[in-house]
């Protein structure tokens, strides 16, 4: 039997089940693209909302905006819910839409390799297995995979109980114990906050302060919810938090990089003196207050909301601003000589990020003609057409990719990512093609253009506060994690983009050999 004549397993291949993922099953039914299968290295759909379950574990957005258009939640029991609710919300979707049957869990693929004899695609899994799909369309998310190694001497030399934000023990009792929490990011502001009533002492390494505002969280009303149920009104709500997002993010691009450079001084400078006031007032102590005051502006980082910061006026807690040294087998030794025993580490370390190349590791994704996308990305820097497809990447999209997020909330984003990816799918099926591949002249066209509107963001999160690690700057001095334009610049990008901007063809003797058509492989390697 020939190449030619050797058919796939799945016409879709989704890799993820969480939001992405969720969306793209949707978006492929709702198209009549029924022969997917969905991809998923844990035991059911939510991402991180399955994965994560720490302490105090909340989104950071209103609700009303983070949700997914096709399936509006009107009774959501929190403006800010916990994340339990919002897992249940996740499974409740992939069921209404009818995607369990279609799940393969505990399916982890580490390997994704193009058979251009054939024209689809063999996804390797950790077990040893071997998936084919005609088309890929990875939806793995923005959080890659947990750091394992805390970036920390001796981190694996502790004899105590280590807690992780993806794996948290709660079967183990905090009640009484001295605990440490290395790291202030979004998870470490959400997990000190609920433990810190329950623990003997909770003790703080700060390498760099967080900006954290109180969150304006309250219970729900069931009059409030019946309100929201009115047919449209949730959907009205969601638009508005969109308008008025676009038009920040657009005014902030727009503006000439001669003007945008002493606003955003004279931005920080401003924000940084507030907020310094504000931890005055509600930190009892003015040393606390003083080094939980950030050096760096308030969107060079993730800003986040809770009780953090008043929780250091609790008597049990401390926030240690010393540098770690090492952790021993008893627990964290500072550079100023001091050891500090505790019975619970809790490791809050932070991701592999969809915008550090490091994330792609070589060998992992490989293409048409042997391209390698981790050599490609650590060599040439992150970038694929509207943030999803990527020249000699036949049939393959990436919901989370360069310069991808909108500073919308994440469903919103990985709808507009799915519809690229389904529409490109559909209109091959429409011509009966069996390989699709962005063409490199609209791709190099389209980074050009990115990253030049991208200068302001450059200026603010390399120049301006390039002394804060972040991950909206990556290794490469690059802020690919954020897209230089408003969220309905986007959305139509992904909606209407030209077809032609893509390269179709169909398996049959003239591309049975291993090669692409002439057409293609001559512009793509041009």
């Amino acid at each position: 039997m020939s190449n030619s004549a050797v058919r796939p397993d799945y016409q879709v291949a989704i890799i993820g089940a969480g939001p992405g993922g969720i969306a793209a099953g949707v978006k492929l039914t709702q198209a009549g693209l029924a022969d997917f299968v969905i991809l998923e290295r844990a035991d059911d759909f939510g991402g991180s909302w399955h994965e994560n379950h720490y302490p105090g574990i909340a989104v950071d957005i209103p609700a009303v905006a983070y949700q997914f258009s096709f399936a509006r939640n009107p009774y959501w029991s929190r403006v800010f819910p916990f994340g339990a609710e919002v897992k249940r919300y996740h499974v409740a979707v992939a069921r209404r839409f009818g995607l369990y049957p279609r799940a393969r869990f505990n399916t982890d693929i580490v390997r994704e390799e193009w058979d251009a004899a054939g024209h689809f695609w063999k996804l390797h899994t950790a077990d040893g297995g071997l998936v084919t799909a005609r088309f890929v369309i990875s939806a793995v998310g923005a959080f890659v995979r947990p750091k394992e190694d805390a970036g920390i001497k001796g981190y694996k030399s502790f004899r105590g109980k280590v807690q992780r934000p993806t794996s948290w023990d709660h079967d183990y009792d905090l009640t009484g114990k001295t605990v440490a929490v290395i790291g202030t990011g979004a998870s470490a502001v959400q997990i000190v906050p609920a433990i810190a009533a329950k623990v003997g002492a909770l003790q703080v390494f700060q390498r760099t302060p967080v900006w954290c505002l109180p969150k304006p969280d309250v219970a729900v009303a069931p009059f409030v919810q019946r309100v929201l149920a009115v047919p449209g009104l949730v959907a009205l709500a969601h638009g508005a938090v969109l308008v008025a997002v676009d038009l920040v993010l657009r005014g902030a691009i727009a503006a000439p990089i001669a003007v945008a450079k002493p606003v955003l001084r004279t931005f920080d400078r401003a924000a940084i003196a507030a907020y310094g006031r504000y931890l005055r007032w509600v930190v009892e102590d003015p040393d606390t207050a003083r080094r939980l005051t950030p050096n760096y502006g308030p969107i060079a980082k993730r800003p986040t909301m809770s009780r953090y910061t008043v929780t250091f006026n609790r008597d049990n807690v401390e926030l240690i601003t010393e540098p770690i040294e090492k952790i021993t087998a008893r627990g964290i030794k500072t550079r100023d000589g001091v050891q500090h025993n505790v019975d619970v580490l809790v490791l809050a370390t932070g991701y592999e990020v969809f915008s550090d190349p490091e994330t792609y590791r070589e060998g992992t994704v490989v293409g048409r003609d042997g391209f390698d996308l981790g050599t490609f990305y650590n060599e040439q820097g992150l970038q694929a057409y509207q943030s999803v497809s990527v020249p000699k990447l036949p049939n393959r999209w990436t919901l989370v990719g360069p310069y991808s997020w909108t500073g919308s909330g994440w469903h919103a984003f990985v709808e507009m990512t799915a519809d690229h990816a389904v529409r490109a799918i559909k209109a091959a099926a429409d011509r009966n093609a069996t390989f699709v591949e962005i063409r490199k002249k609209p791709a190099d066209a389209y980074h050009a253009k990115v990253y030049r509107k991208a200068a302001a963001l450059r200026f603010y999160l390399a120049d301006l506060n390039g002394h804060v690690p972040t991950y909206y700057r990556n290794s490469q001095g690059d802020t690919t994690y954020i897209r230089p334009s408003g969220f309905f610049e986007a959305r139509r990008g992904n909606q209407r983009f030209p077809l032609n901007d893509y390269h179709f063809d169909t398996l049959g003797p003239a591309t049975s050999n291993g090669s692409a058509t002439a057409d293609v492989a001559t512009e793509v390697s041009a």
